[in-house]
């Protein structure tokens, strides 16, 4: 899986840590594999994933206090993106030059551009140990089909529809998989590339992280992220949905509620570095700004 920004790389980590489709009543066999056996595969292929492929897209992200849209490209580097609209409304002239400097701040600064490849890869480790515990930590039920389409799977695929529990024999080997203990949902799995189409799950009782010292989530909490492959060979996230309350260390509050879409996906060079990325960002954004003033 290449971004949970699962960042739609930290859909699942930030929803672990902190369409109605059409389903067959009686599927006849949608897929040779058992439920656990097409998990256990499709997890493999999740983690293992990488074909080098990097995407420039859309980011819309609407929370309580309003909403924001970003142009985000992947580089080798790292993610980078541009805050192109607030609430629907174009940047001023000041405030892209605010965005641009903070961006140009990260290319000059190299320990700065560390520190945040630091964070993003320690996102992706926390996403892995998640997906890894997915095979062990849920009991799976077959409950039904749907298809694939642009913004779910693949065009045409069978999607086979696992519902899952929380398996009473799991024992998390640290507070970053404890959140699993407490989920139920289901899955969405694209039958023909072994890849997860969408996961939905729910908090069922309170999680409590480190005897609670750490803090806790509670019940009734609820996350969303849905893949697509957007162009051959590349899936990407295309949406994600986050409803998440509970303390951080007995005194903070957690309060996560958001709607991200990702769309208007394009293809950009593998070798991109984020300099590279950035001047690119900015070429999109001023050919954004210009296509505005046109009548």
């Amino acid at each position: 899986m290449k971004r949970i920004h699962f960042n739609a790389r930290r859909a699942f980590g930030i929803a672990t840590l902190a369409v109605v489709l059409p389903i067959s009543a009686f599927p006849a066999d949608p897929s040779p594999e058992s439920p656990i056996e097409l998990v256990r595969r499709t997890v493999q292929r999740e983690i293992a994933t990488d074909n080098g492929a990097k995407a420039m897209f859309t980011d819309h992200k609407g929370t309580a206090q309003g909403s924001e849209t970003k142009v985000v490209v992947e580089t080798r580097e790292g993610m980078a993106g541009m805050l192109v609209a607030i609430n629907d409304h174009p940047l001023s002239a000041a405030q892209r030059q605010q965005e641009e400097g903070r961006l140009d701040g990260l290319v000059n600064n190299p320990e700065s551009l560390k520190k945040k490849q630091r964070a993003e890869k320690e996102d992706e480790e926390h996403i892995a140990r998640i997906m890894k515990a997915l095979p062990d930590a849920f009991l799976y039920e077959l409950e039904g089909t749907a298809v694939g389409s642009q913004e779910l799977g693949k065009p045409g695929d069978q999607l086979v529809r696992l519902k899952f529990r929380p398996n009473p024999k799991y024992n998390p080997p640290s507070h970053v998989e404890q959140v699993l203990v407490g989920m139920q949902g289901y899955l969405l799995i694209d039958a023909n590339q072994h890849r997860i189409a969408k996961i939905d799950g729910t908090l069922t009782k309170e999680v409590a992280f480190g005897w609670g010292i750490l803090g806790h989530l509670d019940r009734g909490g609820h996350f969303l992220v849905e893949q697509a492959e957007v162009v051959p060979g590349d899936w990407e996230v295309t949406r994600m949905s986050l409803s998440l309350t509970g303390k951080e260390l007995l005194f903070k509050s957690i309060n996560v509620k958001s709607e991200e879409v990702f769309n208007n996906f394009q293809s950009v060079p593998s070798n991109l570095t984020f300099a590279q990325g950035v001047e690119l960002l900015k070429k999109q954004e001023a050919e954004l700004a210009e296509n505005r003033q046109r009548p």
